[in-house]
């Protein structure tokens, strides 16, 4: 059978990790020696190797040999192969079965929907804990075969696949606890309860960027469905548009972080409004779109949500808000406090026997004060002295000495008086 043109994964292997451009050896299981054949071998006989193997973007089609895989890659654990040219499952199966401690594999962005997985080459990916396909558009049909043999897979990442449907594999993948599967066409939640069915043990399911609609489905089939899930992501699901769907998380047994960005529901509210109402309405989660969840918070949002629906009719109000006015009681409404500084204040001005009420802006000096008041009280401003008199105050009248100083920093109120006296030569 001929070899698959292009470059193999153990001459890209060579060229990278070679003394000369890789000369450091960095963790266990570096600097693997291998002592030439006797019929010589073509390549260098040692290679500064990581456990970790980084081959990305370097146009990768085929294995090699296998037999120098083996001998080279037996310590490794983990393998990106990103972004190459590996069309055919076969030369994929080359080379994962000569890594026997493989855990880690990424082969997204490589064109492998082109051929079909067989079971017999699945097979070799049996080690393999976390596998990577993004924009592989593998199919569902290879994802089930996968799925049938690699009974220790415990994250599987499936975004830009463009999946519109989802496909039920014939066996329950019991082992997986975390499927992202952003960034592809899943609108309908009917499709989103076979992701449940098939990995029952599910701990964390990312959907961003899936336009998922509203959750149509029961309370009791979504415990069901999904007993462990604790995380769930549905960023920009533009199909969520009431509370309803949102009260729906609930019924998750084990759901203990969200996260609900860029979502049309919650678009109309401030960012404090959205925060604390999605608190309210999640009682057990404890962290919200990445950030933890305080019990003072808790208790801070959940009395904000009382107040919030106070107002409407009853038959308006969530039932969400009866259990809180169970916990709390009913609460009165918060005092509308305006702490803008007053602008402006009716004084008395007092001058020798004689009162005149004035109404005076506080944004105003008192030099501009005296200005003010100089056709009222016939002085000049440099000979005339004002003195404040607070209501309140114990002391008595405050002398206004400082030309520049503004009136509101004397905190000057309604009813307050003001006494203009002419300077003693």
């Amino acid at each position: 059978m001929d070899q698959p043109s292009g470059r193999s994964f153990m001459q890209v292997l060579c060229e990278k990790y070679s003394p000369e451009n890789f000369p450091y050896r960095r963790g266990p299981g570096m600097g693997v020696h291998v002592p030439a054949t006797p019929q010589g071998s073509p390549m260098k006989d040692r290679l500064n190797l990581p456990s970790v193997l980084v081959l990305n973007s370097c146009g990768i089609t085929c294995a090699g040999d296998e037999n120098e895989i083996a001998a080279f890659c037996a310590h490794v654990f983990e393998l990106d192969l990103s972004d190459n040219k590996l069309e055919d499952w076969h030369e994929v199966s080359k080379i994962v079965s000569n890594v026997p401690h493989l855990e880690f594999l990424n082969l997204s962005s490589n064109p492998l929907s082109l051929s079909v997985l067989e079971r017999s080459c699945a097979g070799s990916f049996a080690g393999v804990r976390k596998l990577v396909l993004n924009n592989s558009k593998a199919s569902w049909e290879t994802v089930h075969t996968i799925l049938q043999e690699l009974p220790d897979l415990e994250e599987l990442f499936l975004c830009l696949n463009d999946y519109e449907t989802v496909s039920c594999s014939p066996v329950c993948c019991q082992s997986l606890k975390l499927l992202h599967i952003t960034d592809n066409n899943l609108q309908d939640w009917t499709e989103i309860r076979k992701l449940g069915i098939m990995f029952p043990s599910l701990d964390t399911l990312i959907l961003a960027n899936n336009n998922l609609t509203t959750i149509e489905e029961s309370e009791d089939s979504l415990a069901r469905l999904f007993p462990n899930l604790r995380s769930i992501n549905l960023h920009k699901s533009a199909g969520l548009h009431c509370w309803e769907d949102i009260d729906k998380l609930n019924s998750f047994p084990k759901l203990e972080e969200v996260k609900l960005l860029g979502i049309p529901l919650l678009q109309s509210y401030t960012t404090e409004e959205r925060r604390k109402l999605l608190i309210a309405r999640l009682p057990c989660i404890t962290k919200l779109n990445g950030s933890i969840v305080a019990d003072g918070e808790r208790e801070d949002s959940e009395r904000f949500f009382i107040r919030y629906y106070m107002e409407l009719p009853e038959e308006e109000v969530p039932f969400r808000y009866h259990e809180l006015v169970t916990k709390y009681g009913k609460l009165e409404p918060l005092a509308v406090v305006d702490l803008r500084p007053q602008s402006s204040a009716k004084v008395e001005v007092h001058f020798q026997d004689k009162v005149e009420e004035m109404s005076i802006r506080l944004d105003q000096t008192v030099a501009e004060l005296k200005k003010h008041l100089k056709t009222v009280v016939q002085l000049s401003t440099s000979n005339m002295l004002l003195f404040y008199l607070d209501q309140e105050a114990p002391f008595g009248p405050e002398e206004m000495k400082y030309s520049s100083r503004a009136l509101h920093s004397y905190g000057i109120r309604d009813g307050d008086k003001i006494y203009v006296e002419p300077r003693m030569k």
